[in-house]
């Protein structure tokens, strides 16, 4: 456990990041004036939100006109 004030964790994140998933480090206490604020650590697979294409495939129905004022649309943007 490495204790960093908060300058040095927006400094660093992408290098911090780097050593928590290389196994470096497991936690880093962000400090702000010396005072533990926060600890950055890696989450696993399981907490992570899915994002993909399709998380709410049959939730909604599209019409089947959607596109219908697209042209319209394009020309009210300058196209």
């Amino acid at each position: 456990m490495t204790q960093i004030n908060v300058f040095e964790a927006k400094t660093n994140l992408s290098k911090l990041l780097q050593m928590l998933e290389s196994g470096e480090e497991d936690v880093f206490v962000i400090a702000r004036n010396g005072t533990p604020v926060a600890d950055l650590t890696l989450t696993s697979r399981r907490d992570r939100v899915p994002t993909f294409l399709g998380f709410k495939d049959g939730a909604y129905d599209i019409p089947d006109d959607i596109d219908i004022d697209n042209d319209e649309i394009a020309e009210l943007f300058g196209a």
